[in-house]
């Protein structure tokens, strides 16, 4: 290998790279979030689900993950050929050893890592839905399959050039035009992943909860978080992280990174708010966990939408999604379904609310509310449809996967397990040595 091949003094470069490691952490932080918010019998079991799928997607990412999403030959523009770069082969170096260059002027290799802290989360996210009752090799089994089925064609079919872009073959040109080159005259916006992401991973959690079924008591018993530190630290490290997630999705260590941050900064703040507000109103008190979970609903109801909005309108969009999701979490009481950390009232509805609400708060007179007129309508036509499409595609593919894994392998601990803790049944292991301050 060349070795001035390695030498760069690109900004741009360092601040991926510090994104990745950003974005990188918010697993683990994720880990911390999740567990605190479970019963202290399955603290380790909702943790080792987060780290576990980091490894089983990293592995695959590198294998045909990275392949499947950016790759240039593309099947229908639904994913691309996994074995083109089959172990990233031809997709880091040249013939001669010197690193190939990426479309954002650094090393393509900087960019994959950074593409594959995105896949990790967004199936750690999952698990979430599924506290205490399910067998964890069921679990990475199916965090192997939805990535690949799922993750992979929507990075593809968004990120990479795909049917839900602003290429040319795109939904948007089919329905809008193009330009002279061949780019959708009016493009949909996901900066950052809020159909990607967020309403893939937030459709799955919902189907899941449906096909796997509720936790003992369900409906009976109230389910406390058993360490509320825990989750307000999770949730300050999962902050700090999102901001690589939304300022790194500028690609570069630029005026639009800047903006992404801010925009991420105060719509996190924002969703505080209308998360307490709600709260105040509803249960006449403000409560940690609340302004946990307000800070998450921002930051989700932001992400399609960072590099795209004033900081003005990324206020609106913040408080708007913290008071929505603190309502959409009562929805799992209403129709019975077992969501048990709640991944589909805060990733699911504060991801639809940012994506469809970019279409209407966009900046640079785009957005149908702020001077786009027709054009801004048919934008927010399209973010619709966008939304739609990912959530169905996930719908599908999970439900599939899900059932499959229900008729085989099987998703339920024993009963008994689950009423005795799903950490010592699954792991060996417990998180306290003396447990009975919790009871």
């Amino acid at each position: 290998m060349n070795p001035d091949s390695l030498i760069s003094t690109s900004g741009d470069a360092s601040w991926i790279l510090i994104s990745a490691s950003l974005v990188l952490l918010m697993t683990p932080a994720l880990a911390l979030f999740y567990g605190g918010m479970s019963s202290h019998k399955s603290v380790l079991n909702m943790m080792m689900m987060a780290f576990g799928a980091a490894a089983v997607v990293s592995l695959i990412y590198v294998l045909i993950g990275w392949s499947m999403s950016y790759g240039t030959e593309s099947f229908a523009g639904i994913f691309a050929n996994p074995f083109q770069h089959f172990g990233l082969h031809n997709a880091i170096t040249a013939k001669d050893g010197s690193f190939l260059p990426g479309d954002h002027g650094y090393p393509v290799v900087i960019d994959i890592g950074f593409q594959l802290t995105f896949a990790i989360i967004s199936c750690a996210l999952i698990c979430g839905a599924l506290a205490d009752r399910v067998k964890f090799s069921a679990w990475l089994i199916f965090v192997g399959f939805w990535v690949i089925l799922v993750y992979f064609p929507l990075a593809h079919m968004v990120w990479g050039g795909g049917v839900l872009s602003h290429h040319h073959g795109s939904l948007a040109t089919a329905l809008f035009g193009h330009d002279a080159e061949g780019f959708a005259r009016i493009p949909p916006i996901d900066f950052a992943g809020g159909v990607v992401v967020h309403i893939s991973a937030g459709t799955a959690a919902l189907i899941l909860a449906i096909v796997v079924g509720h936790r003992r008591g369900f409906l009976k018993t109230v389910q406390r978080p058993h360490n509320l530190p825990m989750v307000m630290l999770g949730a300050a490290l999962l902050w700090f992280g999102w901001c690589g997630f939304n300022a790194g999705s500028a690609f570069g260590a630029t005026a639009l990174a800047g903006l992404a941050w801010l925009n991420t900064a105060t719509a996190a703040c924002a969703g505080i708010g209308g998360w307490l507000i709600v709260e105040r109103i509803r249960d006449k008190r403000a409560t940690s966990l609340g302004a946990a979970s307000g800070v998450v609903a921002g930051l989700v109801s932001i992400t399609p939408a960072a590099g795209d909005l004033t900081p003005l309108s990324a206020i609106l969009l913040g408080a708007i999604g913290g008071a929505l999701s603190a309502y959409g979490v009562a929805l799992k009481y209403r129709f019975k379904f077992d969501d048990s950390l709640d991944v589909v009232g805060v990733h699911l509805l504060s991801g639809l609310w940012g994506t469809v609400a970019v279409g209407l708060f966009a900046s640079g007179g785009r957005g149908w509310l702020t001077g786009g007129g027709w054009e801004g309508a048919q934008l927010f036509l399209l973010q619709l449809l966008i939304a739609i499409i990912a959530m169905a595609l996930s719908a599908a593919m999970t439900l599939t996967i899900a059932l499959g894994i229900k008729h085989t392998l099987g998703w339920r601990i024993d009963p008994e397990d689950e009423h005795h803790g799903i950490d010592f049944a699954q792991h060996g292991e417990s998180a306290y040595d003396n447990a009975a301050h919790f009871r």
